[in-house]
């Protein structure tokens, strides 16, 4: 994609926020480059260049702006391709890339992504710079230090830990590539950063993130509270906050626990994490962007679907889960009863099998049981809940089958293809139907074309009948929605009525 420089500058000169984290500012009579939102007095046309991403810009020796802050910037949202097969490889290499990033791995990666993605190394390096304007350890480098900085201003882990946190091997390492880069050293940076920010909270990380607005708040934390598991999960509609427990293995080796708060006025979410995701920061800040889909573009998703089906709440998204092993233990268990019933069936699981947790707060005592757990029960014991048998078989059908859907979900390729191997797969467990499948895919997936079939209310709000003619008729019709079915599917259980 080629920047048209006309139209980014004045996208900078409004401030406007539909291309937050989709493309970046470098000012050459200062060297810094800023997200178009930044509130600094609007530099002259002459001294702007455009970028399409920080990684670009920090290439060309420009340094992220201290105030504006581009490493809490939303991520652009890529739209992936069957049809060119070059740009596919580019994008699911910069997702591995992001992958390694977020889960510390020092290890040098090109060899392994270019194994993974079934090319040559010189292959992907070359496609890579051609889709995205720089080198696959340029993008890398990026984006270890963006996380090392946001450590930095957010939260008071000691320079050491953020440097092994960013995936650094040594901090002498971390200390000059951060210099190199930024011209500036980590210790001052935090000292500048303390001086007009939060304290944090004892034993935990705080660290912010960023999203376009609009964003339905007040829908998306409804929908979680209606699903909320009692002593896992609690929504507080009053502070915009939700809180909950992440059984061990979903963030790390331990069960740990995140409270999210949202800022709307600030276009932010305010995080505060478990002290033992201190050493895995970026995986926990990847986790919550697709939980709340902050990534999403709602101007083209609301451009698209509003002639189409009108809805009174701008910027809805696709509630996500931090763990899709819950996620899709909870819809097995709500296949044959309702929303409410399905959450009465999930806190007596979790009451019965799930880990004691500790958290800062008393109604968030428990994590939702591990998929081993349940593998191990007796089916005569989970059925004592309540739960039919046939829920029992699912469950632990799918509780079996969990590390092969794991390995399907976080493969290495477009959300659609991987959604689809996952429906497929999930659709051959005995128990498991369609419309689960789709909703599994949709919800832990994020996937943004998602239809589940048959849907209940769906085809009460199109105005048919349930059974196969009605499918085929929601089917048509959501063709017109493509590729936002999902959203549409929010918007017509909302209550938007089709025009």
């Amino acid at each position: 994609m080629v920047l048209d420089a006309g139209a980014a500058y004045l996208a900078v000169r409004s401030r406007d926020a539909r291309f937050d984290g989709r493309l970046y500012v470098g000012v050459t009579s200062t060297g810094v480059y800023c997200r178009p939102i930044c509130r600094v007095r609007t530099p002259r046309r002459e001294n702007c260049r455009f970028f399409r991403s920080a990684a670009e810009a920090e290439a060309e020796r420009f340094r992220p702006c201290l105030k504006c802050r581009p490493e809490v910037a939303p991520g652009a949202p890529l739209a992936w391709s069957v049809m060119d097969a070059s740009k596919t490889l580019a994008l699911q290499a910069a997702a591995l890339l992001d992958a390694i990033a977020h889960e510390n791995d020092a290890a040098a990666p090109l060899a392994g992504i270019a194994a993974r993605l079934g090319v040559s190394e010189r292959h992907v390096r070359r496609i890579f710079v051609a889709e995205h304007g720089i080198a696959p350890l340029q993008y890398l480098q990026t984006r270890r230090l963006l996380l090392a900085k946001q450590l930095l201003t957010d939260s008071t882990l000691p320079v050491t830990q953020v440097a092994a946190a960013s995936g650094f091997r040594s901090l002498r390492r971390f200390n000059a590539a951060f210099a190199e880069r930024y011209r500036l050293a980590p210790s001052r940076l935090r000292r500048e950063a303390k001086r007009a920010g939060d304290a944090e909270p004892h034993d935990s990380v705080a660290l912010t993130l960023a999203f376009r607005p609009p964003l339905d708040v007040q829908g998306l934390l409804a929908f979680f509270a209606q699903r909320a598991i009692p002593g896992v999960e609690v929504v507080d509609p009053s502070s915009l906050a939700i809180r909950r427990s992440v059984r061990a293995g979903v963030l790390g080796p331990r069960a740990c626990w995140i409270e999210a708060r949202f800022v709307p006025e600030r276009c932010q979410v305010r995080l505060c994490l478990a002290a033992s995701l201190a050493s895995r920061p970026g995986q926990a800040l990847h986790a919550v962007r697709r939980w709340f889909d902050l990534d999403a573009a709602p101007d083209a998703i609301d451009t698209a679907l509003h002639p189409l089906l009108p809805s009174t709440s701008a910027g809805t998204r696709i509630p996500g889960a931090l763990d899709g092993f819950e996620l899709a233990a909870r819809a097995v268990l709500g296949q044959r009863v309702t929303v409410a019933g399905a959450r009465t069936l999930a806190q007596r699981l979790v009451e019965r099998f799930g880990a004691v947790t500790r958290a800062p707060w008393p109604d968030v005592a428990r994590a939702f049981p591990a998929p081993e757990r349940l593998v191990s029960a007796r089916a005569q014991s989970i059925g004592e809940l309540g739960i039919l048998r046939v829920q029992v078989d699912a469950l632990q059908a799918l509780a079996l089958a969990w590390p092969e859907l794991d390995a399907i979900a976080g493969a290495p390729r477009g959300v659609e293809e991987r959604a689809r191997a996952l429906i497929d797969a999930l659709c051959r467990l005995r128990g498991v139907g369609a419309w689960t499948a789709h909703y599994i895919a949709m919800r832990w997936l994020g996937w943004n074309d998602a239809f589940p079939p048959g849907d209940v209310a769906v085809l009460k709000a199109l105005g048919l009948e349930q059974g196969n003619a009605g499918v085929r008729g929601a089917e048509a019709l959501s063709q017109a929605w493509r590729p936002w079915r999902a959203y549409a599917v929010l918007r017509l259980w909302n209550g938007a009525i089709p025009s």
